[in-house]
């Protein structure tokens, strides 16, 4: 088994097998790690050294064994277990609409979809860029300034398995008695 740090990344133990963490997981590279590009997929290295180091929250969706698979919108991409600095999710990911909400008569109420995720490490928080159309709205937002309009509920498959009715071609009679 492999333990998880504070900042999301894994520290394996010689000779035991990695697991995968709970995902999806969120999180920001702002720092290059040291050792090159030895942890990027070959075939995303352009993907990668143009996003990071940045204070882009990527959200991690999956371990496939020796890469974790990671998505920015649009925008997918494998990196190798690295160190990472894990953020706390609102529960809003790129790409979802949400309502701006008003204070007092200070902020005009509008539909937008989320353009981008930025940790702000002085605020502790994800602040958010917002797209009306093809217009980007200049200032970020916070999670408690909008409410989410994308309906995120998934079902999983279920866990009985029920009969199916078998179906012989012939009808039955029902008895006389039952009628």
């Amino acid at each position: 088994m492999s333990s998880y740090n504070r900042f999301g990344s894994s520290a394996p133990k010689f000779g035991l097998i990695m697991l995968e963490p709970n995902t999806p997981v969120y999180g920001c590279f702002p720092r290059w790690p040291e050792n090159g590009e030895d942890f990027i997929h070959p075939n995303d290295v352009a993907i990668v050294t143009r996003r990071i180091p940045s204070e882009r929250v990527f959200r991690r969706d999956r371990f496939d064994g020796t890469y974790y698979h990671y998505q920015y919108g649009t925008v997918h991409f494998r990196l190798r277990p690295c160190l990472w600095l894990a953020v706390e999710s609102d529960g809003i990911d790129i790409g979802d609409s949400v309502e701006t909400v008003g204070v007092g008569m200070e902020r005009e109420l509008f539909v937008a979809e989320v353009f981008g995720m930025y940790f702000v490490r002085r605020k502790g928080c994800i602040l958010y860029r917002l797209r009306r159309g093809e217009t980007t709205i200049p200032q970020l937002f916070h999670a408690q300034s909008m409410r989410v309009l994308t309906e995120k509920t998934h079902l999983r498959p279920g866990e009985i398995n029920h009969p199916m009715p078998q179906v012989h071609d012939r009808g039955e009679r029902i008895p006389g008695d039952l009628v």
